[in-house]
């Protein structure tokens, strides 16, 4: 792979197909055990992540990596020689000169807890900037960011592009990449197996590179019309005792049959706690839930599940699946109640089949029943975690990022599940910040913003820029229209 200096260049492929690896290679936080690095024309041997600074490179984590009780400033210091911070008020200006110039202004006094996600990771771009940056690498920079946000964004890499620095982008998201790149390298299976000029190819060219030609990339979801109420959610309140977390303020929502209601926002908006609450890892003083007219507000996980919940949390490894233990129990343990035990005794043969089914109908990449959890790429593991929630044929779903850093073949049979358990009528509630994902599935759609809903309308009704308004916090509905369609 060749980068010149200026070149926006795409890095794409399926999950586990090499790029966070080549990614962390080019950093130094992995050593590669042959092949050459060529930096300015000079065979190089990266020591790791600092001396990769020193040379000019500068990487931006999927995972910000901040302090939340720290200031702007404070974080950027971290990473930095001693000596460009020394002077306080002379790098507080620096850093609001840099951010000015690129179009990301930062208040360096301000603390990371009172930023948005977008604002942060103008922290982390900034924090690479201040270091006479050659190659900028972006992890997935969009993902957590508002159709606003991405369009500063993407104005910023067009001038860094044109100052002369080098940008590696990698995405999942190919129509950003027709729009912003250069070029673009194709991974599969730790290889390459092609490149391009975006600008001269479709995003369907060059999915069918990433996927082969067997997959297809049409994805056209008639909208559907709720039946009858399954999930009601009345006026929650939620206050959390975490100082950095985000209430629940009087939310008001209806899910239907046969229906999905997808919301929008971006990270640490209040998203993670309805989350718990719709779960049952919190509760809300107040009784709020019904499901399927039980109320379920005071009912732990495994009560609801037994009424027909199921649920895909945002944390994969840890939440969503225990690290250390086989894809045979892992499925076993949200689906106990759907007759693989009885009598007390786990029924090895039906457990076997269950996760194999899993395995085989969401073409999960692993070893085998056995293969541990943690040893699947993201993309795998989240397929397994949302076929085991859709094999239980539940009533409710919730999901949360459910195609979140997945290839898009991963992406396409997912979301294709989803639409197929919506017309077998269950209710399904999806969180995500993929806005494109959203507008595609949902047949009614919202945002969130400090814990408060916004109206939820048909989602032909709402425009990309009213959404992007919405995940801001910029509608001024009454409790009366926010209930809406709901509650009409």
């Amino acid at each position: 792979m060749n980068v010149p200096s200026g070149e926006i260049h795409a890095l794409l492929g399926e999950n586990g197909a090499g790029k966070s690896t080549l990614m962390k290679i080019i950093y130094g936080v992995v050593k590669p055990d042959q092949g050459d690095f060529y930096w300015e024309g000079q065979p190089i041997k990266v020591s790791g992540p600092s001396h990769a600074r020193d040379l000019g490179i500068g990487m931006v984590f999927q995972h910000f990596s901040l302090f939340e009780t720290l200031t702007v400033a404070e974080n950027i210091s971290l990473s930095l020689p001693k000596e460009m911070s020394s002077d306080k008020a002379a790098f507080n200006q620096r850093i609001r000169d840099v951010s000015h110039h690129y179009g990301m202004e930062l208040d360096p006094e301000r603390y990371v807890h009172s930023l948005s996600v977008g604002e942060q990771q103008r922290i982390e771009i900034v924090r690479c900037l201040l270091q006479d940056i050659k190659l900028l690498i972006l992890d997935e920079p969009t993902s957590v960011l508002t159709p606003q946000e991405v369009k500063s964004l993407f104005k910023t890499l067009k001038q860094l592009s044109t100052e002369g620095c080098s940008i590696l982008f990698i995405s999942h998201k190919l129509d950003e990449v027709t729009e912003i790149c250069h070029a673009a390298t194709i991974l599969r299976n730790g290889q390459v197996t092609g490149t391009c000029d975006p600008q001269l190819v479709s995003s369907a060219d060059i999915a069918r590179m990433m996927v082969g030609k067997d997959t297809p990339l049409t994805e056209n979801y008639e909208k559907s019309e709720g039946t009858h109420t399954v999930l009601n959610i009345q006026n929650l309140n939620f206050l959390s005792d975490d100082p950095f977390a985000c209430s629940i303020k009087g939310l008001n929502l209806k899910a239907k049959s046969s229906e999905i209601i997808g919301i929008a926002g971006v990270a640490g908006n209040g998203q993670d706690e309805l989350m718990r609450l719709l779960s049952g890892e919190a509760t809300s003083d107040q009784t709020t839930l019904t499901l399927l007219d039980t109320d379920i507000s005071k009912m732990n996980p495994s009560q609801r599940r037994k009424l027909g919940f199921a649920f895909v949390p945002e944390e994969r490894l840890g939440r969503g699946a225990v690290p250390d233990m086989p894809l045979s129990d892992n499925a076993l343990l949200t689906a106990s109640h759907k007759d693989l035990i009885s009598n007390g005794w786990i029924n090895k043969n039906k457990v076997t089949e269950f996760a194999n089914n899993i395995i085989q109908k969401y073409k999960v990449k692993c070893s085998g029943l056995d293969a541990q959890a943690k040893s699947l790429s993201g993309g795998n593991l989240q397929k397994f975690i949302l076929g085991r929630e859709i094999e239980q044929k539940p009533n409710l779903l919730v999901c949360s990022h459910p195609t979140w850093g997945v290839d898009i073949g991963a992406a396409i049979l997912i979301r294709h599940e989803l639409i197929k358990l919506r017309d077998q009528g269950a209710a399904i509630i999806v969180v995500s910040e993929d806005i494109d994902e959203l507008y595609q599935i949902s047949d009614r759609i919202c945002a969130i913003c400090q814990g408060e809903l916004s109206p939820i309308k048909d989602t032909q009704d709402v425009s990309i820029e009213t959404l992007g308004q919405w995940m801001a916090g910029k509608f001024t509905a009454t409790q009366s229209d926010t209930l809406g369609a709901d509650y009409a």
